[in-house]
């Protein structure tokens, strides 16, 4: 027992963060931007260090393009003088690649939590959104790489590398991307298993694909599917890149402007983005 009167040493908290050393804005901000570049980096290379990824970022989407475009070519039809069903499809098939290298590149941040990485770079002296953006970018950043690829094939479609748009391309493939990484981030830091990841993903992800005009036309005759479908933000990033490849009367476009489908593209980005930040708030699964 302490005898009375005798000083005792007591541990406040409070002056304990008080005595902290106090980073200054500016170093916060390098140290976020140091933390995104790390993770968007580690994605790109991990990606093109794997040479089944590359092969598959290319012969999956072909195979599908061609097999179904052959198989739909002949009872679809748009117009008396409109494109075929394989050059109708491609657009699609393009958005497509995007939307699946994020699910897989995405898939990424369970492992990471399995293998004790994220963790690291939690306790690190980056913020979550560093990490959110980080993460994001490098998804990102693979899905253009093997859009790229597969769009060396636009002339097979019908679409001269020569007149396309290339901004608006860019800009609405990039957008959708960051978006689609933005919701695989905030479901895989919410569930633990790759294969609850899978179920979720194809739940949430391939409806939007299907239901955005990537396979067939807003129909006329069902007000429901149509409003449903322009009510799809994904339908505006395929609109977006029809219009590149094919011009602002591109066949199968919503109506309205290629700038109409960025904006919409870019609110789609932002939510997504916002969604994994919140996301990133709640601690991570064991």
């Amino acid at each position: 027992m302490t005898a009375p009167g005798t000083a005792v040493d007591t541990f406040d908290p409070r002056a304990s963060v008080a005595r902290a050393p106090r980073v200054s804005f500016t170093r916060a901000l390098a140290l976020d931007l140091a933390t995104a570049v790390v993770l968007w980096r580690r994605d790109l290379v991990r990606f093109f260090r794997q040479p089944s990824r590359l092969i598959g970022a290319l012969g999956q989407p072909i195979i599908f393009w061609v097999v179904i475009g052959s198989g739909m070519s002949g009872t679809f039809h748009y117009g008396p003088a409109g494109p075929g069903y394989l050059a109708y499809f491609y657009p699609g098939v393009v958005i497509m690649v995007v939307l699946f290298a994020a699910i897989f590149t995405t898939l990424s941040v369970i492992e990471d939590r399995h293998r004790g990485f994220l963790q690291t770079v939690l306790a690190g002296p980056g913020s979550r959104t560093a990490l959110v953006f980080g993460k994001a970018l490098g998804s990102a950043s693979v899905a253009l790489s093997q859009a790229a690829l597969f769009l060396a094939l636009a002339p097979a479609a019908g679409f001269p590398l020569g007149a396309v748009r290339w901004p608006l391309l860019f800009a609405s493939l990039a957008l959708v991307a960051l978006a689609l990484a933005g919701l695989g981030f905030a479901v895989a830091w919410v569930v633990d298993s790759p294969q609850g990841y899978h179920a979720v993903q194809m739940t949430l992800f391939v409806p939007l694909w299907i239901v955005s005009g990537a396979m067939f036309p807003v129909p006329a005759d069902r007000p429901v599917l149509a409003s449903i479908m322009r009510a799809n933000p994904v339908s505006y990033g395929v609109s977006a890149v029809r219009r590149a490849l094919a011009g602002e009367g591109a066949p199968g476009a919503l109506p309205g402007s290629a700038a109409r489908d960025v904006f919409v593209c870019l609110a789609f980005a932002a939510f997504g983005l916002a969604l994994a930040a919140l996301a990133s708030r709640r601690a991570p699964r064991p």
